[in-house]
């Protein structure tokens, strides 16, 4: 089977990565596109994934966006046309589907973000749905969409992927010689995301502050925010300009700031103190951590609360029961995949 993933954002290359590598391995054939949003074309060479750039990110005005989308549309069918792909699987691709759809190709299409408007697309599209059971469907959409096609997974989407990584991280936990500093990883607001609908830098004052007394790293999203963080007034913190791997982060983070995003729920799933800052609606996978309090939200973060929560005990038996539903989804995903072999 000829099997197209759609890698258009930097998370989704560690939740496909195994998949990938295990599906290959089977002898499946994977291609892979991509596109220069945030790290992602950084983290799929890092990963040794083999891609394909296509089309650009057209940033966050909304005018460019409408534009952009058939280019790349257009774009990804001539790519594939005489590619004789099978199936087209992703994660928030808004193209996939409608590009699927073109070379008359099934797909599966998966998000866990309820707000962002592409969904439309992906949802009325795809052959079928894979989202998250807390995911609520707006009431136009549950009205037009097909129920049948549309499969819920257990826990969050982050656990897809971590029930692997968070073995490794164990082992790799037992050799590590303890930190001397107290090492806080921050991970700045998608400001070029449509859904995203709140303010820029607005953590500039905490970094400061933090800097003063703690090890900070900013990880940047992008040109723009590694340009900002760069500045004088941000001197003490670490601005990486490649993006670090996830273990060296996992490994060395003792309090986590996140403005939004997968990145902020990963390090919360694994049992490492978080604090969601996300200055938009709160997504239920969101919530989810929250209400097992993996996960600190705070939009109105100071430097007196994050102290605080550096003293809190955050064991919590519920990070063992999301990697579990994590292997779980896993299985649904690749079970999901396999039944279109014999289509």
């Amino acid at each position: 089977m000829v099997i197209w993933f759609d890698i258009s954002n930097s998370p989704h290359v560690n939740m496909f990565y195994h998949l990938i590598k295990e599906l290959e391995s089977e002898g499946n054939e994977v291609i892979i596109t991509s596109r220069p949003l945030a790290n992602t074309v950084q983290l799929l060479d890092q990963k040794g994934l083999n891609h394909t750039i296509i089309g650009s990110h057209y940033g966050k005005n909304i005018f460019k966006k409408i534009f952009g989308y058939p280019i790349r549309v257009a774009q990804l069918y001539f790519f594939l046309k005489k590619k004789s792909i099978n199936l087209a699987v992703s994660q928030s691709s808004f193209h996939s589907p409608l590009v699927a759809f073109l070379l008359s190709v099934p797909s599966i299409y998966t998000n866990d973000n309820e707000h962002a408007k592409g969904n439309i697309i992906g949802f009325l599209l795809s052959t079928k749905i894979l989202v998250p059971g807390k995911f609520s469907f707006n009431r136009t959409l549950s009205f037009l969409i097909n129920k049948d096609k549309i499969l819920y997974y257990p826990g969050v989407k982050e656990g897809i992927y971590l029930w692997i990584k968070e073995h490794q991280l164990k082992s790799l936990q037992q050799h590590k010689v303890p930190e001397k500093v107290t090492n806080i990883y921050i991970r700045p607001e998608p400001q070029t995301a449509q859904y995203y609908n709140g303010d820029l830098f607005f953590l500039d004052a905490l970094i400061v502050d933090l800097q003063e007394k703690y090890q900070v790293t900013i990880l940047a999203r992008n040109k723009d925010q590694y340009a900002h963080y760069t500045q004088k007034k941000f001197f003490k913190s670490y601005v990486p300009k490649d993006p670090l791997s996830f273990d060296e982060i996992a490994l060395n983070c003792q309090l986590f700031i996140g403005a939004g995003g997968s990145m902020t729920r990963e390090f919360a799933i694994l049992g490492i103190p978080t604090i969601s800052v996300y200055q938009a609606s709160l997504l239920a996978v969101d919530k989810v951590l929250i209400n097992l309090k993996l996960m600190h939200y705070d939009p109105n973060l100071s430097i007196e609360k994050v102290e605080k929560e550096l003293t809190q005990n955050h064991q919590s038996s519920s990070s063992e029961l999301l990697l579990l539903m994590g292997k779980s989804a896993y299985d649904l995903f690749k079970d999901t995949i396999m039944s279109f072999q014999t289509i």
